[in-house]
C-alpha cells in the first residue's frame, strides 16, 4: 500500500508575466530519495520554494499534504518544525561562527536565554559522528573545505528532527570522492527511515540512488520514473528533460589548432594570507590557436589559483614567472592590463564574481569594454542596445528583454551572459573556470557549441572542469595538476579518466616517499 509522506496537487506559482509552476504534481514516499531534474528554468527550484515555505501559503495555488496532514506554511521556520528541511545551493553558514554554533543558530539550546554550550557541544559530537564528519565543534566553518562544509548543513538538518530532506544540487562544488561520500549518506538516512528529495544536474550519481525520478519542463510534471519497476538511462531522463533526443553529449568538432599564441613560464604563487605557503610551483604551459586546453584535477589542486593569478595576478602573492604572447613577454600585473592584452577569465562562481546580479543583461555584457560603446566619457545607449541584443541573439539568451536582471535568469542563461561579457572584451585566450557548474545537460550543450564555435574562430580556450567526461568530450590536450603543480600531460587522444586519476595518484605517492 501507497504510504506517501509528501503530495504536491496542481502547484502552479505565477510571477509577473510568467508562469513558473503549472498544475505540477509531486509525490514522494516515505523512506525513498526521489530524484527531481529538469532544465535550469524548469521550475524546480521554485517548487521546492513554495514546498518548504520560502513562497508562502496564499503566493500560489493547490495543496501540499505532509504525512497527511494539509500544509500552509507562511514561512520557513513553520516547514522545519514539521521536519521538512530544504539545503539549498549556496549554503546559508556563518563562517566566522564554529561548527557547533552554526548548527543550532536559531535552533539554540537555552534555559532562560542562557545558553547551554555543553549540551550544545555534546549533540554536536553526536551529528558530526552520524554524518561521518571528524572534526571538533568549536573549528571554524571558515576554516574547513566545500564537502565538510555540506556535512555541516546535514548535520544541521538532522538537528531539526528531518523527516524529508530537500537537497539542490549539493554536489555541484564537490570533488568526486565528497560526492561519493554524500550520495552513501543519502542510502544511509534511507534506510534509517528518512526520505530525501534530491535536485541533480548530475544524471550519473542520480541513477546510482534514486528510487523514483521526476522530470520537470517549462513548469510542468512531464512524468515520474520508478527506478526499480522501469529501464532507466541517461538518455530517457534527457528526452523528457529538453524534449529531444541529444544524439552526442558533446557537438563534433574538426580541430584547426596553429601556433602557440599563450605561453606560461615558471609560474609560481604564494597564499594571499600564509606568505610561506607555496600554491602554484613553478608551472609552465603552452596554449595554441584553435585550441582547447583542458586543465584537470581534484579540488584543492590550485587549477583556480592558477587561472585567477594568470588573469591580472587577481589571487596570489609573491607571484613570479612569464607570461608570453606569440613569444613576447607581456604585463598581467592588473586585470585591466590582462584584459588589454587579450586574456579574458570567466569565474566557477558567475553569482559572486561573474555577474552583477541587481544589474540588467545590458549592464552586464558591456561592462568589461565600455569604451567599445562610449562616446568619450557618455554611454552611446543605441549602439549599446544593438551589441547586447547581438549577444542575445547570438548566444540564444532566453529571457523577457536585455533589460531583465540577471538574478532572474536561470543558470544556463546567467552562464551565457559571463560568456557574452568576456566576449565584448575581444579576447584571444579565454579561462573557462567549471563553465558548466549547475546548468543542466541542454544549456551545456548551448555551451559546447559556443565554445567551439570560439576555437572555429581561432580563438584559445583553457578549460578547467571536475567533470572528467566534460574534459575528455571538449578538450584536444589535457594538463593535469595535483597539489599546485603540473604532473602530466597528453593529447586528448591518450587520455581517459583512467589515465588521469592515476596521474593524479602516482603524484600523492611520489610526493608522500
Amino acid at each position: 500500500m501507497s504510504d506517501l509522506i509528501l503530495e504536491m496537487r496542481e502547484i502552479t506559482k505565477t510571477f509577473p508575466g510568467v508562469k513558473a509552476l503549472d498544475n505540477v504534481n509531486f509525490q514522494v514516499q516515505r523512506g525513498e530519495i526521489h530524484a527531481l531534474v529538469g532544465e535550469n528554468g524548469a521550475g524546480k527550484s521554485t517548487l521546492m520554494k513554495v514546498l518548504s515555505g520560502v513562497y508562502p501559503h496564499g503566493s500560489y495555488t493547490g495543496t501540499i499534504m505532509f504525512e497527511g496532514q494539509e500544509c500552509r506554511f507562511r514561512d520557513i521556520s513553520q516547514s522545519e518544525k514539521v521536519g521538512l528541511v530544504i539545503i539549498h545551493q549556496e549554503l546559508a553558514l556563518v563562517p566566522t561562527l564554529s561548527i557547533a554554533e552554526n548548527i543550532f543558530l536559531g535552533n539554540e539550546h537555552a534555559s532562560y536565554g542562557v545558553l547551554n554550550w555543553p549540551e550544545s557541544i555534546f549533540h554536536t559530537r553526536a551529528l558530526l559522528e552520524k554524518v561521518g564528519l571528524h572534526e571538533s565543534p568549536n573549528t571554524l566553518i571558515g576554516d574547513i573545505g566545500v564537502g565538510k562544509q555540506q556535512l555541516v548543513e546535514i548535520a544541521k538538518a538532522l538537528a531539526k528532527k528531518v523527516k524529508l530532506l530537500i537537497l539542490d544540487e549539493p554536489t555541484a562544488s564537490l570533488n568526486e570522492s565528497d560526492s561519493q561520500a554524500l550520495l552513501q549518506l543519502l542510502l544511509q538516512f534511507k534506510a534509517q527511515g528518512i526520505s530525501s528529495i534530491l535536485i541533480s544536474h548530475k544524471l550519473n550519481e542520480i541513477s546510482k540512488v534514486a528510487d523514483a525520478i521526476t522530470v520537470l519542463r517549462d513548469g510542468a510534471t512531464i512524468e515520474t520514473l520508478d527506478c526499480h519497476a522501469d529501464t532507466i538511462t541517461e538518455d530517457r531522463i534527457i528526452h523528457g528533460m529538453v524534449g529531444r533526443d541529444l544524439s552526442h553529449r558533446f557537438p563534433p568538432r574538426q580541430p584547426q589548432i596553429g601556433e602557440t599564441i599563450f605561453e606560461v613560464r615558471n609560474w609560481n604563487v604564494y597564499h594571499p594570507q600564509h606568505a610561506d605557503r607555496k600554491v602554484i610551483d613553478d608551472i609552465s604551459i603552452t596554449v595554441r590557436r584553435g585550441e582547447v586546453v583542458g586543465i584537470a584535477g581534484l579540488m584543492g589542486s590550485g587549477r583556480t589559483e592558477l587561472a585567477m593569478s594568470i588573469f591580472g595576478q587577481s589571487y596570489g602573492r609573491q607571484i613570479s614567472g612569464t607570461v608570453l604572447k606569440y613569444g613576447r613577454e607581456i604585463d598581467v600585473s592588473s586585470v585591466t592590463k590582462a584584459i588589454a592584452n587579450g586574456i579574458a577569465y570567466a569565474t566557477e562562481d558567475r553569482k559572486a564574481f561573474g555577474l552583477v546580479l541587481i544589474e540588467d543583461i545590458k549592464g552586464n555584457i558591456t561592462l568589461t569594454n565600455l569604451p567599445a560603446i562610449a562616446n568619450g566619457i557618455v554611454i552611446n545607449e543605441p549602439q549599446e542596445l544593438v551589441v547586447t541584443n547581438g549577444y542575445r541573439e547570438q548566444l540564444n539568451i532566453k529571457c523577457s528583454s536585455i533589460l531583465q536582471k540577471t538574478i532572474n535568469l536561470s543558470g544556463g542563461n546567467q552562464q551565457k551572459v559571463v560568456l557574452s561579457k568576456w566576449l565584448f572584451a575581444q579576447p584571444d585566450l579565454l579561462i573557462l573556470d567549471e563553465p558548466t557548474r549547475g546548468i543542466d545537460v541542454g544549456a551545456k550543450y548551448e555551451i559546447y557549441t559556443i565554445i567551439n564555435a570560439l576555437v572555429a574562430a581561432g580563438k584559445s580556450i583553457i578549460m578547467i572542469s571536475s567533470e572528467l567526461p566534460e574534459v575528455l568530450g571538449m578538450c584536444d590536450r589535457v594538463y593535469v595538476m595535483n597539489e599546485g603543480r603540473i604532473v602530466g600531460e597528453m593529447p586528448i587522444a591518450e587520455a581517459s579518466q583512467e589515465r588521469i586519476m592515476k596521474t593524479i595518484m602516482q603524484s600523492q605517492e611520489v610526493a608522500a616517499a
